[in-house]
């Protein structure tokens, strides 16, 4: 049998976001992603939306761009719902480019990425590098935290910046080149589609943070790797929002950060770190409030 033609050829990227009262954002981002390709009808978009205050103003911004939108029906977290959206992807869809809405793809940026990704099978997924709008580099490729270098960056962090635990934990900058890393940032990262499945996705008992740390470390222990790719640019627009978190989304942060190494060391006689993590946390918690 032979290909119709008449008919647009079956996609092979997929480039799923998260809406959630993303504004003005979630309309800049999809007008980035066709640039970012040179092969735009090969690329799906989707926009999982987890139940926004105005989900129709939404599904217009979507809808005007191409792309498809999918009502989550509920707020099932930045993991659960990017889950969602891949349930519903095409057998064809090889990779999936998973980002945040207020993030810009500089032109492109997803062809570099997934170029990566096609030079070695084992390669599971791709970062690239994350610039704030102030032209500083985010640091979104770094090493899996351990329970020593988790201790020493939760209790130094805010009040020894360049400690010598927070620098090894924050990984290479883009002047260093490509590399293997433990993980890069959910804000926008290249996973393939086949490893993403076969690892069931994101675990959602990550609500909020700490969902990317998790995938990073279950690809690793899967024998793939996790590569980033400072060739490959993007803008992460709305960074700024962040800096002014809520106390409990700070406390989500350092309860994801605590689920995360105490499953990574759950034997028993590890009790006594585990337990030094959790205090070391909720004295970071307390300096940052």
């Amino acid at each position: 049998m032979t290909n119709d033609p008449s008919l647009p050829p079956a996609p092979t990227v997929a480039v799923v976001t998260v809406s959630y009262n993303s504004g003005r954002f979630l309309g800049e981002f999809l007008a980035s992603v066709p640039a970012a390709t040179a092969h735009p009808d090969v690329v799906l978009t989707v926009v999982a939306d987890n139940a926004s205050a105005d989900p129709d103003a939404a599904r217009l911004t979507t809808e005007a761009a191409g792309a498809r939108f999918v009502e989550v029906g509920r707020n099932a977290g930045y993991g659960g719902a990017v889950n969602v959206a891949t349930e519903g992807l095409p057998p064809s869809v090889r990779y999936v480019l998973v980002s945040n809405p207020d993030v810009v793809l500089a032109a492109g940026a997803l062809d570099v990425l997934v170029a990566t990704a096609d030079a070695d099978p084992r390669i599971g997924a791709v970062g690239p590098a994350i610039w704030e709008p102030t032209g500083e580099a985010y640091p979104s490729a770094r090493s899996l935290p351990s329970l020593r270098t988790g201790l020493g960056h939760a209790v130094l962090a805010d009040i020894w910046p360049g400690n010598p635990w927070t620098r090894r934990y924050h990984g290479p900058g883009p002047d260093q080149g490509d590399q293997t890393v433990g993980w890069l940032s959910g804000a926008c990262l290249l996973v393939r589609r086949d490893a993403f499945d076969r690892l069931g996705g994101f675990d959602t008992s990550f609500f909020m943070y700490f969902e990317d740390v998790d995938l990073g470390w279950r690809l690793s222990r899967a024998g793939l790797r996790n590569v980033y790719q400072p060739r490959a640019d993007v803008t992460h627009v709305g960074a700024h929002s962040t800096r002014n978190e809520s106390v409990a989304m700070r406390r989500e942060h350092h309860r994801s950060a605590y689920r995360f190494l105490s499953r990574k060391y759950a034997a028993w006689w590890l009790w006594p770190l585990r337990l030094a993590l959790r205090v070391g946390l909720s004295l970071r918690a307390r300096v940052q409030r």
